[in-house]
């Protein structure tokens, strides 16, 4: 398991954490959301799903990865 922690911009409330942990569940990355750091740590199997396909599912469900 790979951990990375990314920047995102545009998260603010309990619907935006819901919303990212949600969509990386999908995906089987588990995801820790820290609105206040303006973060989300994602711990994912890197020969299953890519840092780029998690960075685009945040990106479609309306946030910015910086």
């Amino acid at each position: 398991m790979k951990k990375e922690v990314l920047r995102v911009e545009g998260m603010s409330c309990g619907h935006c954490v819901n919303a990212i942990e949600g969509a990386l569940k999908n995906m089987n990355v588990q995801a820790t959301v820290d609105l206040a750091g303006k973060t989300v740590t994602v711990e994912y199997d890197e020969n299953h799903v890519s840092i780029e396909q998690i960075k685009e599912a945040i990106e479609d469900q309306g946030y910015n990865v910086v």
